[in-house]
């Protein structure tokens, strides 16, 4: 992957001290890496080292956040544990939902460059350099894609999941157009590009980011697809009549709204 340069920015201290930020909100850096965990404690402590020896390898100024999901398992703990050569911050998020925690890490973020992975890094985090590369560029959002020309799934999905999400996809599309993949959980963003389509967004489920996606363009924002090498988790979280029907009516809902 191509490792983005980045120029100097005015909200990055030179001196060493702690810039000022708004109440609740961290110290600037590059990127921030935000990772929206319930009961991830079985993945998260492999994932946040795959993440940290990456991002401690770039000349960026970087941080990983947490945002723990209400969790009954020890998630926070293992993150707060976690031994890396990049900072770690964990945040609680009481609003159920993934949306809603990644809402939550991305609107108290002070970055230059914020956005998501799942914890199970079923994207490899080196695709960070080549998304980082297109905001430089002038991309709003970079998605990593399963489907753009290019992408490769290397462990597949159950068929269950697979159909589900053929059917939401297409549902999908006709609300984010020209983009093929709104579901993949890598995105990264130009901060406060992000940060105004959040303020309009209501959805704290799966369907999050097909809202947050149509606001970013609705805005005028461009949506760049970075075609990845995807792998699914067999011990993933989601579930496909507890999570998948909500994100249905959730996306059905947008639908029929104006963005």
């Amino acid at each position: 992957m191509t490792q983005a340069q980045l120029t100097p920015t005015s909200t990055a201290p030179s001196t060493g001290a702690a810039a000022p930020t708004r109440p609740g909100r961290r110290a600037p850096v590059d990127v921030e890496v935000v990772i929206p965990a319930y009961n991830e404690a079985r993945r998260l402590d492999g994932s946040l080292a795959a993440t940290a020896r990456y991002l401690a390898t770039r000349s960026w100024s970087s941080r990983i956040v947490v945002v723990d999901n209400g969790s009954a398992d020890t998630t926070a703990g293992v993150a707060r544990r976690a031994v890396t050569g990049v900072p770690v911050e964990v945040i609680g998020c009481a609003i159920a939902g993934k949306g809603a925690a990644v809402r939550r890490g991305m609107m108290t973020s002070a970055a230059r460059y914020v956005g998501f992975v799942d914890a199970d890094l079923a994207t490899p985090i080196d695709a960070l350099g080549e998304a980082l590369a297109a905001l430089e560029a002038g991309a709003t959002a970079v998605i990593g894609s399963r489907y753009a020309g290019g992408a490769a799934i290397l462990r597949k999905q159950p068929v269950a999941r697979r159909l589900g999400g053929a059917a939401f996809r297409a549902l999908a599309r006709r609300m984010v157009p020209g983009v093929a993949d709104t579901q993949c959980g890598f995105k990264f963003f130009e901060r406060r590009a992000v940060q105004h389509a959040l303020a309009g967004c209501a959805v704290t489920g799966f369907a999050f980011d097909v809202e947050l996606l149509r606001g970013v363009q609705a805005q005028g924002g461009t949506v760049v697809e970075l075609p990845v090498a995807w792998s699914d988790d067999h011990r993933s979280t989601l579930r496909p009549l507890r999570d998948g029907v909500p994100a249905f009516r959730a996306a059905l809902t947008l639908w029929g709204a104006r963005p």
